[in-house]
Protein backbone atom coordinates (compact mmCIF):
# COMPACT_ATOMS: atom_id res chain seq x y z
CA UNK A 1 0.00 0.00 0.00
CA UNK A 2 0.98 3.63 -0.27
CA UNK A 3 2.92 5.86 1.57
CA UNK A 4 4.15 6.01 4.97
CA UNK A 5 4.61 9.62 5.96
CA UNK A 6 1.39 9.65 7.93
CA UNK A 7 1.07 5.95 8.53
CA UNK A 8 1.22 6.42 12.27
CA UNK A 9 -2.45 7.37 12.13
CA UNK A 10 -3.23 4.05 10.40
CA UNK A 11 -5.77 5.62 8.10
CA UNK A 12 -6.20 5.22 4.36
CA UNK A 13 -5.95 8.99 3.95
CA UNK A 14 -2.74 9.15 5.95
CA UNK A 15 -1.13 6.14 4.37
CA UNK A 16 -1.81 7.04 0.77
CA UNK A 17 -0.84 10.64 1.15
CA UNK A 18 2.95 10.30 1.25
CA UNK A 19 3.42 8.35 -1.67
CA UNK A 20 -0.61 14.16 -1.65
CA UNK A 21 -15.03 33.08 -1.64
CA UNK A 22 -18.71 32.49 -1.98
CA UNK A 23 -20.48 33.02 -5.25
CA UNK A 24 -17.65 32.34 -7.71
CA UNK A 25 -18.19 30.09 -10.68
CA UNK A 26 -21.49 28.92 -12.09
CA UNK A 27 -24.65 28.99 -10.05
CA UNK A 28 -24.56 25.33 -9.07
CA UNK A 29 -26.32 23.62 -6.21
CA UNK A 30 -25.87 20.20 -4.65
CA UNK A 31 -28.56 18.11 -3.10
CA UNK A 32 -29.47 14.47 -2.74
CA UNK A 33 -29.37 11.36 -0.66
CA UNK A 34 -26.67 9.15 0.74
CA UNK A 35 -26.60 6.08 -1.48
CA UNK A 36 -23.18 4.53 -1.80
CA UNK A 37 -23.69 2.88 -5.16
CA UNK A 38 -23.84 6.17 -7.06
CA UNK A 39 -25.30 4.16 -9.90
CA UNK A 40 -27.81 6.68 -11.17
CA UNK A 41 -27.00 7.76 -14.70
CA UNK A 42 -26.06 11.40 -15.32
CA UNK A 43 -28.44 13.58 -17.22
CA UNK A 44 -28.27 16.74 -19.29
CA UNK A 45 -30.90 18.60 -21.26
CA UNK A 46 -29.90 19.27 -24.83
CA UNK A 47 -32.71 21.77 -25.27
CA UNK A 48 -32.10 23.91 -22.22
CA UNK A 49 -28.39 23.22 -21.93
CA UNK A 50 -28.85 22.48 -18.24
CA UNK A 51 -26.53 20.04 -16.51
CA UNK A 52 -26.77 17.73 -13.58
CA UNK A 53 -24.79 14.80 -12.26
CA UNK A 54 -25.41 12.51 -9.32
CA UNK A 55 -22.07 11.66 -7.74
CA UNK A 56 -21.08 8.69 -5.59
CA UNK A 57 -22.01 10.45 -2.37
CA UNK A 58 -25.58 10.48 -3.64
CA UNK A 59 -25.42 14.25 -4.19
CA UNK A 60 -26.84 15.76 -7.37
CA UNK A 61 -24.97 18.78 -8.69
CA UNK A 62 -26.89 21.05 -11.10
CA UNK A 63 -26.05 24.03 -13.30
CA UNK A 64 -27.57 26.04 -16.10
CA UNK A 65 -24.93 24.57 -18.41
CA UNK A 66 -22.17 21.98 -18.24
CA UNK A 67 -19.17 23.35 -16.30
CA UNK A 68 -16.15 24.31 -18.37
CA UNK A 69 -13.86 25.66 -15.68
CA UNK A 70 -13.10 22.38 -13.96
CA UNK A 71 -10.53 21.84 -11.22
CA UNK A 72 -9.80 18.22 -10.38
CA UNK A 73 -7.56 15.82 -8.53
CA UNK A 74 -4.67 15.03 -10.88
CA UNK A 75 -5.57 11.39 -11.50
CA UNK A 76 -9.22 12.27 -12.09
CA UNK A 77 -8.19 15.04 -14.48
CA UNK A 78 -6.01 12.56 -16.37
CA UNK A 79 -8.97 10.19 -16.74
CA UNK A 80 -11.25 13.00 -17.94
CA UNK A 81 -8.57 13.99 -20.46
CA UNK A 82 -8.62 10.49 -21.94
CA UNK A 83 -12.41 10.72 -22.24
CA UNK A 84 -12.17 14.13 -23.96
CA UNK A 85 -12.67 16.63 -21.13
CA UNK A 86 -9.97 19.15 -20.18
CA UNK A 87 -9.55 20.94 -16.85
CA UNK A 88 -8.11 24.33 -15.95
CA UNK A 89 -6.48 23.31 -12.68
CA UNK A 90 -5.30 20.27 -10.74
CA UNK A 91 -4.30 19.29 -7.23
CA UNK A 92 -2.44 16.19 -6.13
CA UNK A 93 0.79 14.59 -7.39
CA UNK A 94 1.28 16.22 -10.78
CA UNK A 95 5.02 16.58 -11.35
CA UNK A 96 8.37 15.50 -10.00
CA UNK A 97 11.07 18.16 -9.94
CA UNK A 98 14.68 17.25 -10.58
CA UNK A 99 16.60 18.66 -7.58
CA UNK A 100 19.55 19.63 -9.77
CA UNK A 101 18.02 20.93 -12.98
CA UNK A 102 14.62 21.92 -11.50
CA UNK A 103 13.06 20.31 -14.56
CA UNK A 104 9.48 19.19 -13.93
CA UNK A 105 8.44 15.81 -15.26
CA UNK A 106 4.89 14.45 -15.07
CA UNK A 107 4.12 12.30 -12.06
CA UNK A 108 2.86 8.80 -12.78
CA UNK A 109 -0.63 9.95 -11.75
CA UNK A 110 -0.69 12.73 -14.35
CA UNK A 111 -1.18 10.29 -17.22
CA UNK A 112 -1.19 12.15 -20.53
CA UNK A 113 -2.01 15.54 -19.04
CA UNK A 114 0.06 18.40 -20.42
CA UNK A 115 1.27 19.69 -17.06
CA UNK A 116 2.39 22.95 -18.66
CA UNK A 117 -1.19 23.81 -19.62
CA UNK A 118 -2.95 23.32 -16.30
CA UNK A 119 -2.59 25.36 -13.14
CA UNK A 120 -1.18 23.22 -10.34
CA UNK A 121 -2.67 24.46 -7.07
CA UNK A 122 -1.21 21.64 -5.00
CA UNK A 123 1.43 19.03 -5.81
CA UNK A 124 1.86 17.29 -2.46
CA UNK A 125 -0.31 16.06 0.36
CA UNK A 126 -1.88 18.90 2.33
CA UNK A 127 -1.15 21.55 -0.31
CA UNK A 128 -4.19 23.31 -1.78
CA UNK A 129 -3.63 26.96 -2.65
CA UNK A 130 -7.03 28.50 -2.10
CA UNK A 131 -6.07 31.90 -3.54
CA UNK A 132 -4.92 30.25 -6.77
CA UNK A 133 -8.10 28.18 -6.80
CA UNK A 134 -10.18 31.34 -6.55
CA UNK A 135 -8.31 32.92 -9.45
CA UNK A 136 -9.30 29.99 -11.65
CA UNK A 137 -12.98 30.88 -11.13
CA UNK A 138 -13.89 27.20 -10.80
CA UNK A 139 -17.35 26.01 -11.69
CA UNK A 140 -16.88 22.55 -10.19
CA UNK A 141 -14.29 20.60 -8.20
CA UNK A 142 -13.92 16.89 -9.00
CA UNK A 143 -11.98 14.31 -7.02
CA UNK A 144 -11.79 10.69 -5.88
CA UNK A 145 -13.27 9.24 -2.72
CA UNK A 146 -11.61 6.37 -0.83
CA UNK A 147 -13.84 6.70 2.23
CA UNK A 148 -17.41 7.96 2.30
CA UNK A 149 -17.57 11.78 2.01
CA UNK A 150 -13.78 12.09 2.28
CA UNK A 151 -12.62 14.15 -0.70
CA UNK A 152 -9.23 12.93 -1.85
CA UNK A 153 -6.40 15.47 -1.54
CA UNK A 154 -8.77 18.17 -0.30
CA UNK A 155 -7.16 19.11 3.04
CA UNK A 156 -9.58 18.46 5.91
CA UNK A 157 -8.65 21.73 7.62
CA UNK A 158 -9.52 23.71 4.46
CA UNK A 159 -12.45 21.64 3.26
CA UNK A 160 -15.23 23.96 4.45
CA UNK A 161 -13.67 27.01 2.79
CA UNK A 162 -12.93 25.13 -0.42
CA UNK A 163 -16.43 23.73 -0.78
CA UNK A 164 -17.95 27.21 -0.44
CA UNK A 165 -16.15 28.34 -3.57
CA UNK A 166 -17.65 25.83 -6.00
CA UNK A 167 -19.70 22.64 -5.83
CA UNK A 168 -17.93 19.30 -5.77
CA UNK A 169 -18.27 15.92 -7.42
CA UNK A 170 -16.76 12.80 -5.83
CA UNK A 171 -16.36 9.39 -7.47
CA UNK A 172 -15.48 6.18 -5.67
CA UNK A 173 -11.89 4.99 -5.96
CA UNK A 174 -12.51 2.02 -3.67
CA UNK A 175 -15.09 -0.59 -2.72
CA UNK A 176 -16.30 -0.90 -6.33
CA UNK A 177 -14.69 -3.10 -8.96
CA UNK A 178 -12.64 -1.40 -11.66
CA UNK A 179 -15.17 -1.76 -14.53
CA UNK A 180 -17.84 0.00 -12.46
CA UNK A 181 -15.45 2.83 -11.57
CA UNK A 182 -14.42 3.21 -15.21
CA UNK A 183 -18.05 3.47 -16.21
CA UNK A 184 -18.67 6.19 -13.64
CA UNK A 185 -15.80 8.26 -15.04
CA UNK A 186 -17.16 7.77 -18.55
CA UNK A 187 -20.62 8.82 -17.32
CA UNK A 188 -19.20 11.98 -15.79
CA UNK A 189 -17.24 12.86 -18.93
CA UNK A 190 -20.33 12.29 -21.07
CA UNK A 191 -22.40 14.56 -18.85
CA UNK A 192 -19.77 17.27 -19.26
CA UNK A 193 -20.07 17.08 -23.03
CA UNK A 194 -17.58 14.43 -24.10
CA UNK A 195 -18.28 11.93 -26.84
CA UNK A 196 -17.42 8.69 -25.07
CA UNK A 197 -18.35 6.60 -28.10
CA UNK A 198 -15.44 7.66 -30.30
CA UNK A 199 -13.57 5.04 -32.27
CA UNK A 200 -10.54 5.47 -30.01
CA UNK A 201 -12.47 4.99 -26.78
CA UNK A 202 -14.24 1.95 -28.24
CA UNK A 203 -10.84 0.54 -29.19
CA UNK A 204 -9.47 1.24 -25.72
CA UNK A 205 -12.48 -0.43 -24.08
CA UNK A 206 -12.14 -3.49 -26.30
CA UNK A 207 -8.47 -3.70 -25.36
CA UNK A 208 -9.41 -3.48 -21.67
CA UNK A 209 -11.98 -6.26 -21.99
CA UNK A 210 -9.56 -8.47 -23.91
CA UNK A 211 -6.90 -7.89 -21.26
CA UNK A 212 -9.36 -8.85 -18.54
CA UNK A 213 -10.08 -12.14 -20.29
CA UNK A 214 -6.36 -12.74 -20.65
CA UNK A 215 -5.95 -12.29 -16.88
CA UNK A 216 -8.87 -14.64 -16.24
CA UNK A 217 -7.33 -17.31 -18.46
CA UNK A 218 -3.86 -16.88 -16.95
CA UNK A 219 -5.24 -17.03 -13.40
CA UNK A 220 -7.16 -20.21 -14.19
CA UNK A 221 -3.98 -21.84 -15.45
CA UNK A 222 -1.89 -20.65 -12.49
CA UNK A 223 -4.17 -21.18 -9.51
CA UNK A 224 -1.20 -22.07 -7.30
CA UNK A 225 0.59 -18.76 -7.96
CA UNK A 226 0.08 -16.44 -5.01
CA UNK A 227 0.22 -12.69 -5.70
CA UNK A 228 0.99 -10.20 -2.94
CA UNK A 229 0.07 -6.51 -3.19
CA UNK A 230 2.71 -4.48 -1.34
CA UNK A 231 4.20 -1.06 -0.71
CA UNK A 232 7.58 -0.23 0.73
CA UNK A 233 8.53 2.50 3.19
CA UNK A 234 11.74 3.03 5.20
CA UNK A 235 10.30 1.42 8.33
CA UNK A 236 7.49 -0.86 7.20
CA UNK A 237 6.29 -2.99 4.33
CA UNK A 238 2.54 -2.72 3.76
CA UNK A 239 0.55 -5.70 2.53
CA UNK A 240 -2.74 -4.57 1.03
CA UNK A 241 -6.05 -6.35 1.35
CA UNK A 242 -7.61 -7.18 -2.01
CA UNK A 243 -11.18 -6.52 -0.89
CA UNK A 244 -11.29 -2.70 -0.99
CA UNK A 245 -9.10 -1.28 -3.80
CA UNK A 246 -10.85 -1.24 -7.16
CA UNK A 247 -8.02 -2.92 -9.06
CA UNK A 248 -7.48 -5.80 -6.65
CA UNK A 249 -11.22 -6.32 -6.33
CA UNK A 250 -11.28 -6.87 -10.07
CA UNK A 251 -8.20 -9.11 -9.99
CA UNK A 252 -9.98 -11.20 -7.37
CA UNK A 253 -13.10 -11.42 -9.54
CA UNK A 254 -10.91 -12.60 -12.41
CA UNK A 255 -9.60 -15.46 -10.28
CA UNK A 256 -6.15 -14.20 -9.28
CA UNK A 257 -4.90 -15.92 -6.12
CA UNK A 258 -4.22 -12.88 -3.94
CA UNK A 259 -2.59 -12.86 -0.50
CA UNK A 260 -5.06 -11.71 2.16
CA UNK A 261 -3.40 -10.13 5.24
CA UNK A 262 -4.90 -11.14 8.58
CA UNK A 263 -4.21 -8.14 10.82
CA UNK A 264 -5.60 -5.11 9.04
CA UNK A 265 -5.40 -1.47 10.09
CA UNK A 266 -8.43 0.29 11.54
CA UNK A 267 -9.75 1.22 8.10
CA UNK A 268 -9.42 -2.32 6.78
CA UNK A 269 -6.84 -1.50 4.12
CA UNK A 270 -3.47 -3.05 4.92
CA UNK A 271 -1.17 -4.76 7.38
CA UNK A 272 2.13 -3.11 8.20
CA UNK A 273 5.06 -5.49 8.60
CA UNK A 274 8.46 -4.68 10.03
CA UNK A 275 11.26 -5.43 7.62
CA UNK A 276 12.35 -8.24 9.93
CA UNK A 277 8.96 -9.88 9.36
CA UNK A 278 8.51 -9.03 5.70
CA UNK A 279 8.40 -12.75 4.86
CA UNK A 280 5.24 -13.38 6.91
CA UNK A 281 3.18 -14.13 3.80
CA UNK A 282 4.37 -16.51 1.11
CA UNK A 283 4.14 -15.08 -2.39
CA UNK A 284 5.27 -16.04 -5.87
CA UNK A 285 4.62 -12.64 -7.44
CA UNK A 286 4.76 -9.22 -5.77
CA UNK A 287 2.95 -6.22 -7.18
CA UNK A 288 4.81 -3.22 -5.79
CA UNK A 289 3.32 0.26 -5.34
CA UNK A 290 4.82 2.43 -8.08
CA UNK A 291 3.87 5.86 -6.76
CA UNK A 292 6.27 8.68 -6.05
CA UNK A 293 7.14 8.60 -2.37
CA UNK A 294 7.22 4.81 -2.00
CA UNK A 295 10.36 2.71 -2.15
CA UNK A 296 11.07 1.20 -5.56
CA UNK A 297 13.09 -1.97 -6.34
CA UNK A 298 16.39 -0.12 -6.67
CA UNK A 299 15.92 1.50 -3.26
CA UNK A 300 14.73 -1.75 -1.71
CA UNK A 301 18.06 -3.36 -2.48
CA UNK A 302 19.24 -1.77 0.77
CA UNK A 303 16.80 -4.03 2.66
CA UNK A 304 18.43 -7.49 3.01
CA UNK A 305 15.15 -9.15 3.97
CA UNK A 306 13.55 -7.84 0.81
CA UNK A 307 16.25 -9.35 -1.35
CA UNK A 308 15.77 -12.69 0.39
CA UNK A 309 12.11 -13.00 -0.58
CA UNK A 310 11.55 -15.84 -3.10
CA UNK A 311 9.57 -13.62 -5.49
CA UNK A 312 12.35 -11.03 -5.46
CA UNK A 313 15.09 -13.59 -6.03
CA UNK A 314 13.08 -15.03 -8.92
CA UNK A 315 12.63 -11.61 -10.51
CA UNK A 316 8.86 -11.85 -10.14
CA UNK A 317 8.18 -8.30 -8.94
CA UNK A 318 6.04 -6.05 -11.11
CA UNK A 319 4.83 -2.46 -10.61
CA UNK A 320 1.38 -1.86 -9.23
CA UNK A 321 -0.40 1.33 -10.24
CA UNK A 322 -1.95 1.86 -6.83
CA UNK A 323 -4.02 4.86 -7.91
CA UNK A 324 -5.07 4.07 -11.47
CA UNK A 325 -6.06 6.69 -13.99
CA UNK A 326 -9.62 5.53 -14.61
CA UNK A 327 -9.78 5.43 -18.37
CA UNK A 328 -9.79 2.32 -20.54
CA UNK A 329 -6.59 3.50 -22.19
CA UNK A 330 -4.72 3.55 -18.89
CA UNK A 331 -6.27 0.51 -17.20
CA UNK A 332 -5.86 -1.94 -20.09
CA UNK A 333 -2.03 -2.02 -19.77
CA UNK A 334 -2.34 -2.78 -16.04
CA UNK A 335 -4.25 -5.95 -16.84
CA UNK A 336 -1.90 -6.87 -19.67
CA UNK A 337 1.11 -6.57 -17.38
CA UNK A 338 -0.56 -8.73 -14.72
CA UNK A 339 -1.56 -11.34 -17.29
CA UNK A 340 2.01 -11.51 -18.60
CA UNK A 341 3.38 -11.86 -15.07
CA UNK A 342 1.00 -14.72 -14.31
CA UNK A 343 1.72 -16.47 -17.61
CA UNK A 344 5.45 -16.40 -16.92
CA UNK A 345 5.36 -16.96 -13.17
CA UNK A 346 6.96 -19.95 -11.54
CA UNK A 347 6.02 -21.40 -8.16
CA UNK A 348 8.77 -20.23 -5.81
CA UNK A 349 7.11 -19.90 -2.41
Amino acid sequence: MPSTARATHLTRRGLLAAGGALGLGAALVACGGDKKDGAAAPSASAKSGSWEFKDDRGLTVKAKSAPKRIVAFTGTAAALHDFGIEVVGVFGPTYVEDPKTKEKKPDVQAGDLDITKVKVIGNVWGEFKIEEYLKLQPEVLITDMWEKNDLWYVPAEQKDKILKIAPSVALWASDLSMPAVLQRHADLAASLGADVQTAQIKTDKARFEAAAERVRKAAKGKKDIKVLIGSGSPDLFYVSTPVRPTDTLFFKELGVNLVVPTKLDQGGWFEGLSWENVDKYKADVIMLDNRTGTLQPEQLKAKPTWGALPAVKAGQVIPRVTEPVYSYAKCAPLLEDLAKALENAKKVS
